[in-house]
């Protein structure tokens, strides 16, 4: 058989369902091969959708997402995707067609060093160099990328080299080892410094999600008493409507959840990253004893030296040590949680228009099932997303926060869609993010994934306004003009409508999701809300 057919059976030994990706002239083996394979071939029109597309749907099945792109400009085009991917420890693996080996040594048509562009955005990097090797070299990749952390592997693949004839090579056995167990010497010292601290508070980060450890870390935290702040990227670990939940914490300016973190004595980190919220943001005081519970040793940063580190699986950790520790006996969270929830329901029955963020979120939250998916966008949006949207589960609200990569909505929205087609799933973004990925509606009409697609509209690029009014006072460079959305939609067979009054918003996303379509509803935004909320939270007295 031809070693793109080996390649494939590789792919099909992997469990892979689908592939997200362009044909082009150097991976025209492959695509061949694909006809005779079981595995879905998403046809994408951009690379960078398919590596979002990968992304996402690596997030939410925790099996490596797989993208596809021909060499040169298309192998770069997945950059961007790969990178938020690695970044934010989402499986994937990124494939790209190469020239034939013979012409690799020398300048040549669309040639680069792809190995080498994408060693330093992957967990690993490789090229086909032999037929023989392609068991191993597809074994690897995925075993890798999908490791704890998890991130991207990418894989080179020259098209002289998929061509050719291979014998006696079969797809190798998938292994993958379990996470060890903790050990008791380090279970035994987390207890001693959580039992003996006067205000613990818990910050939860994306690993909790990866590790499925959303009710150990529940039952954690109601043995123990101990309230619960999540990152962004682990939204609805504990549920929002939980006693013990202080919400999200993220927001650099000093927020409600922050209060509880300035007081903390003991701040236990499980499954955080540091690229999720930079430490120096909230572990202000050298005094406050960090407990790490993490797969992984804590990352080397000068305001996150860990008193102790419990490393192995984080489920087995958490229990362990409720198991042992004295529960938390004051009354830290109260006011605290009063506070946040007051704020989360203040504007309700707000009718303005343009609509304010806190009652756009309010009203999608409502709209939407506790299991549906909301793929958030980066930008001003993102920040009341994070802060407000009320997630009950984990893997409901995905908020990219490592790489933070725009464009990531609408794509994401798509796989989360092929991932679970009986959950809603719904695509929040800016009018500046909607319009660099906004070409895979065509994608979501053809393969009959029924999205729908929140735009915040505002015609600026909101969060640098919000930034720059912030720090000079004026904006510089930030505006810009729309297409009429409704039309837009219109033009690629899918269903679009404009919001024009405030109270228009809760019964449009019902419909929506009635009409078992793309749809994109246009929802003009009043960011004016960003400043008052700097102000607000500039004058905050902590209520504890």
């Amino acid at each position: 058989m031809k070693t793109a057919e080996l390649f494939i059976k590789c792919l099909e030994n992997e469990g892979i369902e689908a592939i997200f990706g362009i044909p082009g002239e150097e991976n025209l083996d492959v695509m061949d091969a694909l006809l005779g394979s079981h595995i879905r071939f998403i046809t994408t029109r951009h690379e960078q959708g398919a590596a979002f597309m990968a992304d996402v749907y690596g997030r939410l099945t925790g099996k490596a997402g797989v993208c596809l792109a021909t060499l040169g400009p298309g192998a770069t085009n997945l950059i961007t995707g790969v990178a938020d991917a690695n970044m934010d420890n989402a499986p994937v693996v990124a494939i790209a067609g190469q020239a034939a080996t013979t012409r690799l040594h020398k300048e040549s048509h669309q040639v680069l060093d792809l190995v080498s562009l994408f060693k330093p955005i992957s967990k690993y990097s490789a090229q086909i160099g032999e037929p023989e090797i392609v068991p191993e070299v597809v074994r690897k990749a995925f075993k890798v990328a999908q490791a704890e952390k998890p991130g991207c592997s990418f894989i080179s693949f020259p098209e002289n080299i998929a061509e050719m004839e291979v014998e006696n090579a079969v797809p190798l056995k998938v292994q993958s080892p379990s996470p060890p167990v903790p050990p008791a010497e380090k279970i035994d010292q987390a207890v001693k410094i959580i039992s003996e601290a006067k205000y613990p508070i818990v910050m939860a980060g994306n690993g909790v999600v990866r590790s499925k450890a959303s009710s150990q870390l529940v039952s954690f935290a109601e043995k123990l008493r101990i309230p619960v702040a999540s990152t962004f990227m682990a939204k609805g670990v504990i549920p929002y409507s939980h006693e013990l939940s202080l919400g999200s914490v993220g927001l650099q300016s000093k927020d409600y959840v922050s209060c509880g973190f300035d007081r903390a004595d003991v701040v236990i980190c499980v499954g955080y990253d540091i690229v999720e919220y930079h430490p120096y943001l909230w572990h202000k005081n050298p005094k406050c004893k960090i407990v790490h519970i993490n797969p992984n040793p804590a990352e080397v940063d000068q305001h996150y030296i860990v008193e102790v580190g419990v490393m192995g699986d984080i489920g087995s950790a958490l229990d362990r040590i409720a198991g042992k520790a004295d529960h938390y006996k004051g009354s830290f969270s109260g006011s605290l949680r009063e506070a946040i929830v007051e704020e989360m329901d203040a504007s309700k029955n707000d009718t303005g228009f343009p609509v304010k963020p806190q009652k756009i979120i309010y009203d999608l939250h409502e709209a939407l099932n506790p299991d549906d998916i909301v793929i958030c966008d980066v930008g001003a949006h993102k920040m009341w997303m994070a802060r407000m949207f009320k997630a009950e589960k984990p893997n409901t609200c995905i908020i990219s926060n490592g790489f933070a990569s725009m464009g990531i909505a609408l794509p994401g929205a798509i796989a989360a869609k092929l991932a679970h087609p009986e959950k809603t799933a719904v695509a929040v973004t800016g009018d500046a993010g909607f319009l660099m990925n906004c070409q895979e509606i065509e994608t979501a009409m053809r393969i009959g994934t029924p999205i729908i697609i929140l735009i915040w509209s505002d015609s600026e690029y909101g969060l640098i306004k919000w930034k720059q009014m912030n720090q000079f006072g004026r904006p510089s460079n930030i505006s810009f003009n729309n297409p009429d959305f409704v039309k837009f939609a219109e033009s690629f067979g899918a269903k679009g409508y404009r919001i024009e009054s405030g109270d228009q918003l809760a019964p449009t996303i019902k419909q929506a999701i009635k009409d078992n379509t793309v749809v994109i509803i246009d929802c003009p935004v009043d960011y004016k809300e960003n400043l008052k909320l700097t102000a607000k939270l500039g004058e905050l007295v902590c209520p504890i």
